[in-house]
């Protein structure tokens, strides 16, 4: 599940991380510490995210156990 989370991150943390950042460019702050912050939450917060889909995908792909 681990390797999953992790191909996962790299996915959503692209994703979030750009979101961020645009939405600080369209509220006009244009300096350098803002948009790295912004990058850097997005990074942050895409963690979570992660590791949440990780975990559904993979209990959906070994499905329900057999009694």
């Amino acid at each position: 599940m681990l390797r999953l989370t992790a191909v996962l991150y790299i996915l959503v943390a692209s994703a979030v991380a750009g979101a961020a950042v645009i939405t600080v460019l369209t509220l006009d702050l244009r300096e350098g510490w803002q948009i790295g912050s912004a990058f850097g939450a997005g990074l942050v917060i895409a963690i979570p995210i992660a590791a949440l889909l990780g975990r559904k995908i993979y209990n959906e792909l070994n499905g329900p156990k057999a009694v």
